[in-house]
Formats: structure tokens, sequence, C-alpha cells
């Protein structure tokens, strides 16, 4: 049972909330990134945030609506990134750019994927297939490519120097966190991208 919002007491009350909130968000993000949903402690992401912890609950209800919070912060993230004005390919190197400048929120995914313990968010994920089924219909993408499945090999492509570093460096000889790689690297996938809309 939800617990009743009270007000913050003493110098909390005079607090910045939208910096409050700010700051809980900012800590919350490297607590699930470190520790996942399950693992995360609403105690250890008021000491991150240097506040008092009851304030989780009165601006978030809760671990799972801060949890949410982020997740709907994600996704005004992603809708700018995702422009429909934009090419795939352009589309898809900033999501690299994104993934590579945010490290938690890729932390934040890969546990929620091992500890299949995160709150559902199938909604969000559908629209991206629904978005490359548009493109698809537009002839951006070949016809015979399942946009489900290559929603998937590309998630996986922009997520993987985050995920395994170690193996992108074996693989390309490069620091994946370097500037060449990523120049590199996106220059690569914007080939691949390319041959998308080619007929099968």
């Amino acid at each position: 049972m939800t617990q009743p919002r009270r007000s913050p007491r003493g110098p909390d009350r005079k607090r910045d909330p939208e910096r409050t909130r700010e700051r809980l968000l900012e800590a919350a993000l490297v607590e699930f990134g470190e520790h996942g949903y399950a693992g995360a402690r609403i105690s250890a992401i008021a000491r991150r945030a240097g506040v008092n912890q009851q304030l989780i609950s009165y601006y978030f209800d809760g671990k799972e609506g801060l949890f949410k919070a982020l997740q709907s912060r994600w996704r005004d993230t992603s809708a700018q990134a995702n422009d429909p004005g934009r090419g795939l390919a352009d589309v898809v190197a900033e999501f690299l750019r994104i993934n590579a400048d945010n490290r938690p929120w890729a932390r934040m995914l890969i546990w929620g994927g091992l500890a299949d313990s995160t709150p559902d968010d199938e909604p969000f994920f559908l629209g991206m297939v629904d978005d490359l089924r548009r493109r698809q219909e537009a002839g951006e993408i070949s016809a015979d490519l399942d946009p489900a499945h290559l929603m998937l090999l590309l998630f996986g492509a922009v997520l993987a120097p985050t995920v395994v570093p170690h193996v992108a460096r074996q693989f390309t000889g490069l620091d994946p966190e370097s500037d060449e790689f990523r120049e590199t690297y996106a220059a690569q996938l914007r080939l691949v991208i390319a041959r998308l809309g080619e007929p099968g």
C-alpha cells in the first residue's frame, strides 16, 4: 500500500523543488545503473543526492515512481533523437552518441535485462518498431526486412560499444570511448544502414 506523501521538513522545505528533483533523478540514474532496479536502495539514492530520504516519496511516490520518471526522461530524449525528418542513419548515429555520453542509461537497461525485474515499458519499444515500419512504408528500408528484428539488430549495434567495450576494443584495436572509434563506427553503421534500402 502506498504511504501518504508527507511535506519535507526543516532545511529540505527551503530547497528549490526542481533542483531537488533533478538531484534525485541524477543520483537514481547512477544507482540504478550500478545496481539495477532490484538492487538499488532508496537510502543510497538519497545519500548520493544529499537529501532526506523522505523526499523520494514526496516527489516520486517511492522507488518505482523514481524509476518511471527516469523512463519518461529517456522517452523524451529518445523522441528528440528520433526525429521523423532525419534519415535512419542520422538517427542511429545520434543514439550512438547519446549512449556514449550517458553510460548509466545503457547500464540501467542491461540490468533490467539481466534481472528481468524492472517496471514494464513495452509501449515505448513497440513505438520504436512502428517507426521502422513507417520508414519501411516510405521506402527507406527494404520490404523484405522485418522491422521488429531489424530494430533489435540496430539496438544491439548502438549499445555494443557501451555494454561490451572490451570486445569492441579487441575487434577494432580502438578505444571505444575515443573520438576515433566513435567516428569510424558511426561511419560503418551508416554504410550498413544505406544497404537496408536496397532490394533483397
